[in-house]
């Protein structure tokens, strides 16, 4: 896990410019939501050949392990909604139609679970205050129905799309991941990931820190992004997953 590398996929036509884009607003909006900032360094994650940037601020700017977990829930309550969309619309598609889904639909739920656990774990670290579930609330509301809208008008732009979110998404972590190893996270340096954690990825004893559930976490996304690159580039209503055995 020590491996993941933090990648970019260039853009190569409007659909993919349309997708970046959208994915630096949406970025915008969620450092800005989270007050996450981070100065650009040289500081590298222990095993880890990619530049990692560490937050260099100080005093109320600086990035503490309150705000990293408050950025960590914004973004799996957001992570969690395209799988989930885009297997409901694909499952609709399928009904209506009266043809198979060529197996895309068990890899999306699967991505939308995957997602919903990584924040039941950090919610057994944090819970969320009034505001921050308000928050939420107005950012699901909005995005559900905006992703719902765009994957029926071009699910190649949507899965682009959450490829490159996921391409951010393995950045903060592996930003996170830097920080520990820089120890700007004292509190986390001893502590344990919660059982919740433990059970999902069968956490080995002696590696079940919070550096470990961050190694874990961003290889899950590393996979997401992967994926969603993939399926954006496969003709959408006849090639097969690529990702199953066994297309169903």
């Amino acid at each position: 896990m020590n491996a993941i590398r933090v990648a970019h996929r260039q853009t190569k036509n409007w659909a993919d410019r349309i997708a970046l884009s959208m994915v630096r607003l949406l970025r915008w909006g969620m450092d800005t939501a989270t007050g996450y900032t981070h100065d650009e360094g040289s500081v590298k994650p222990k095993g880890d050949s990619n530049p990692a940037s560490l937050s260099q601020n100080k005093g109320w700017f600086a990035m503490t392990e309150r705000k990293w977990l408050v950025r960590f829930l914004f973004l799996e309550s957001v992570a969690g909604v395209p799988g989930m969309v885009a297997a409901s619309v694909r499952h609709l598609h399928s009904l209506r139609r009266l043809k198979r889904d060529n197996g895309w639909i068990e890899t999306l739920l699967e991505e939308a679970y995957n997602e919903r656990m990584h924040l039941l774990t950090f919610m057994k670290m944090a819970e969320p205050g009034r505001f921050m579930k308000f928050m939420i609330l107005g950012a699901q509301g909005v995005f559900y129905n905006g992703f719902f809208l765009s994957y029926l008008m071009s699910p190649r732009i949507c899965h682009r799309f959450v490829g490159h979110l996921e391409e951010e998404a393995v950045l903060t972590y592996t930003r996170a991941i830097a920080e520990i190893d820089a120890g700007n996270l004292p509190k986390w340096a001893k502590f344990e990931a919660p059982e919740i954690a433990v059970r999902y990825w069968n956490m080995p004893e002696g590696h079940r820190t919070m550096r470990d559930l961050l190694l874990y976490i961003r290889a899950d996304e590393a996979k997401h992004r992967e994926v969603n690159h993939t399926l954006s580039n496969l003709e959408q209503k006849s090639d097969p997953n690529p990702f199953v055995s066994e297309c169903k």
